[in-house]
């Protein structure tokens, strides 16, 4: 989770992504800020995002990020 917040904290450091489960929900990311997620995502945990995977439930906190990046990996 520690290598997960750095990368979020580097897209947008004014969130705090351990507490907040509705980033998509309330706004505090939008799809310019996703499209920088998905490929920091992808160079960090070497995965392939499609665009399939970008919806609200795999990007609503970082537990969901999380989650979407293992099942990724296993793939």
């Amino acid at each position: 989770m520690e290598k997960l917040l750095a990368i979020l904290n580097e897209v947008d450091d004014s969130i705090d992504y351990e507490m907040e489960d509705q980033l998509i929900d309330n706004h505090l990311l939008d799809s310019f800020t996703i499209i920088m997620l998905v490929g920091e995502l992808e160079d960090a945990y070497d995965i392939s995002i499609d665009a399939a995977e970008m919806t609200p439930e795999n990007f609503n906190s970082a537990e969901s990020i999380l989650e979407m990046v293992k099942r990724l990996q296993e793939d």
